[in-house]
């Protein structure tokens, strides 16, 4: 039995260490120029190594070098395909794959998997070995099985759909932690590559600085399924062999297809005998659509459904695993009959064959001139088809009551709801595939001047509501965020407009109402919808605008409204840390007309005493408090506690900073040493915070005071300081000595 390379286990040891000579160590990236695989090792500064997806700790000791390992990885195949047409069979490439226990499976449809150990057909096809990939062929097959088998741990098992075209299928492995191995390392001057093996010396593996080399990117596809099984075995598989313990002994007998029978849960679609019965069952089913299958001129046309269904009902099952899924259950499916020819006739379907995808009303998204079992890979969950029916289907439904001069408020903000509500897409190009065999769906072309005017007339016309419209409120709140209906026509971020703002103080107006009702909204049975707090929600739509207006994507500034819309907000007392967070971007971008930053330091002032300070808390401890109270969608609930803390010691550095800078500031001085002497109980011993408060307090006419806490922001200097402020700093202490400051 072939030994296992340690070449592919050296990658992910937990611990290793080595003990050989080196010469010409450098701290830098290296990449693996051997072996197939992409393996980086960074020797980094402050003796701290990577390798792959690991990081730890190195040491270096006189010539030998030591490594810690800290971190440890998941098993996983890496496959990338290449597609030809005209490929009658599938060319597999199994890279090193010197492991005996990887296993491949082929599988048609539902039938059984057929397996096969990759080191038997590796002697089969290449009995010497000379070659370290194993190269073979298989026949075309729907699904691909890859098995890494465990001996005292459960062997991984993965499925993969096959992409109909698929010629050829590279594979790779990355194996998990498999212990400590005994290695040294040493650096060859004559390929100026570093060496690591183990202390045989055999077959090292050799890694090149980053700056010699350029790693080639992989595609990663992701399988469709995977699982975990003790005792994996198959009909006429051989008994693991363990090469360190000898045999081991299946306790049970177990085939894999019965471990995936074994989930428990038996799908079955309810086909029915009439088109009626079909679209009346997928009305009834609501986020379904209906497929129907038109294949008259197919003697075997049921047949061949029958095989569809059978098949996806299995792969579905598959998926639930235990229980049923809604999520992926999205299609119901019908084979056309005789009797359903005049149907087809007043919708002018006649190819043979032909797929059509009905939404709950029984209207036609889309067709192709295709047979159901061609498509079968477009109907399974992961696939992007489920996603263009429906917005297609949402855009179908938001044009009616568009165009309908009779429709109701009620339709009209429903129908904006459904629109908003949708992924926005990434591909906004509407022209039609020329291949006949490729899904063609319906003109959904929309007016978008139609629409602008439309939901300007709604906005306006709830302004003097007693009580808000939730399903309004949600909707305001994606458009002002460049989330909603508008970003379903056009790609580009768009600056906030007239209505946008009238919106917005409609949400302001009814700020409580919306608060107190927003858990039971977000909650009604079969539907889904999101509503944050509304000043962080807001906080974030003008800091968008505040973005797309910065880098002039489109628009122009509304730098006034925008602060006015923060006023309103902080006035009805609904200022949140990300409200005065973003409104403080905008005010210290602005001057008075006196040149002065007397509205900026005014406001952030009443924050300051409002917010934090506070007479029975340290500062740490109010802003612990501030911390804890955080809206779940603030970004600092996810940067942590060391980030807010941060913000907050520059924050008040930077008010100060400003009274420091500009003369006509001079009536905050006083208040600014407050600001600067916190930002210093924040984050203590800072050269730059210091340097700000030395200079406040020589502003202030405490010279001795400002000279000695000079004197600390010049002992706190570090490698950190860039090196002309660390100069201005020194060389204003010696201003302040000598009295020329």
């Amino acid at each position: 039995m072939r030994k296992f390379l340690w070449s592919f286990s050296i990658f992910f040891c937990l611990i290793f260490s080595s003990y050989s000579q080196t010469k010409g160590i450098e701290k830098g990236t290296y990449l693996s120029t051997n072996k197939g695989q992409k393996i980086k090792l960074n020797l980094l500064d402050n003796n701290k190594y990577e390798l792959v997806f690991y990081s730890g700790d190195y040491k270096i000791k006189g010539d030998s070098l030591s490594f810690f390992q800290t971190e440890k990885t998941e098993n996983s195949f890496n496959l990338t395909f290449k597609n030809d047409k005209k490929a009658k069979k599938i060319k597999i490439k199994f890279l090193d794959p010197s492991y005996y226990s990887f296993y491949i499976g082929t599988q048609s449809g539902s039938a059984s998997v057929q397996y096969q150990r990759i080191s038997d057909i590796k002697t089969e096809v290449d009995p010497d070995w000379t070659s370290v990939d194993a190269d073979f062929e298989i026949d075309r097959t729907d699904f691909l099985y890859l098995v890494y088998e465990g001996y005292e741990t459960e062997s991984k098992i993965y499925k993969y759909a096959l992409p109909k075209d698929v010629s050829e299928v590279t594979i790779k492995y990355e194996l998990d932690a498999v212990g400590d191995l005994n290695i040294s390392g040493f650096f060859d001057r004559k390929t100026n590559q570093l060496m690591i093996s183990e202390q045989t010396g055999k077959n090292p593996i050799a890694f090149s600085n980053e700056k010699d080399a350029s790693p080639v990117a992989a595609t990663t596809v992701k399988p469709i399924e995977s699982q975990s099984v003790s005792n994996w075995t198959y009909p006429g598989k051989e008994a693991f062999v363990n090469p360190d313990n000898g045999v081991a002994v299946d306790s049970s007998y177990v085939v894999v297809d019965s471990a995936y029978a074994a989930k428990g849960f038996d799908f079955k679609f309810k086909i029915e005998n009439n088109l009626k019965s079909a679209i009346a069952s997928t009305k009834n089913d609501k986020t379904k659509f209906l497929v129907v299958s038109v294949d008259s001129k197919n003697t075997s046309a049921k047949a061949d459904f029958d095989a569809f269904i059978k098949d996806h009902e299995s792969q579905l099952s598959d998926t639930m695993y235990d229980e049923y899924h809604p999520e992926y259950d999205l299609f119901n499916y019908y084979l056309a009959t005789a009797d359903d020819k005049k149907w087809l006739k007043i919708n002018k379907i006649t190819d043979s064959p032909t797929v059509l995808v009905l939404d709950s009303n029984g209207n036609i998204l889309a067709s192709a001139k295709s047979n159901l079992l061609d498509k079968r890979y477009q109907f399974y969950y992961y696939d992007e088809l489920y996603k263009k029916l429906q917005r297609t289907e949402r855009l179908i439904s938001f044009n009616k009551p568009l165009k309908n001069k009779k429709a109701t408020d009620a339709d009209l903000i429903l129908a904006f709801n459904k629109i908003a509500a949708l992924e926005i897409p990434y591909d906004y190009d509407t022209t039609t595939d020329e291949n006949d065999a490729e899904f063609k769906f319906v003109n959904t072309t929309v007016d978008k001047k139609e629409v602008a005017q439309t939901w300007k007339k709604l906005v306006e016309s709830h302004q003097k509501d007693k009580q808000p419209n939730m399903y309004l409120v949600e909707t305001i709140l994606r458009e002002i965020k460049n989330q909603g209906f508008s970003k379903q026509f056009l790609p580009e971020d768009r600056v906030l407009n007239d209505t946008d703002f009238l919106a917005i103080d409609y949400l302001i107006k009814h700020y409580d109402a919306i608060d107190a009702g927003r858990l039971a909204f977000t909650s009604i049975e079969n539907e889904t919808h999101t509503i944050g707090a509304l000043n962080t929600e807001i906080a974030n739509a003008l800091e968008q605008n505040k973005y797309v207006v910065e880098n002039e994507i489109s628009g122009e500034s509304n730098q006034s409204k925008v602060i006015s819309v923060y006023k309103k907000l902080i006035a009805a007392g609904k200022g949140s840390f990300e409200c005065y967070r973003n409104y403080f971007a905008y005010l210290a971008q602005t001057e008075d007309k006196d040149g002065s930053n007397t509205s900026y330091l005014k406001e952030f002032s009443t924050y300051f005493n409002t917010n934090l300070l506070a007479d029975n808390q340290s500062p740490i401890e109010r802003l612990d408090t501030m911390f804890t109270a955080l809206d779940s969608s603030s970004s600092y609930t996810y940067d942590g506690w060391n980030s807010f803390k941060e913000y907050h010691s520059n924050f008040c550095n930077d008010a100060a900073w400003a009274v420091v800078l500009k003369p006509a500031n001079s009536n905050f001085i006083k208040s600014a040493i407050t600001w600067s002497e916190y930002s210093l109980a924040v984050t203590k011993n800072n050269p730059y915070y210091l340097d700000t408060l030395a200079q406040l307090y020589y502003k202030d006419g405490q010279k001795e005071k400002a000279i000695a806490t000079q004197t600390l922001a010049v002992k706190y200097l570090n490698a950190d300081v860039e090196e002309q402020t660390a100069s201005e700093i020194k060389e204003t202490l010696t201003k302040m000595q000598n009295g020329t400051y």
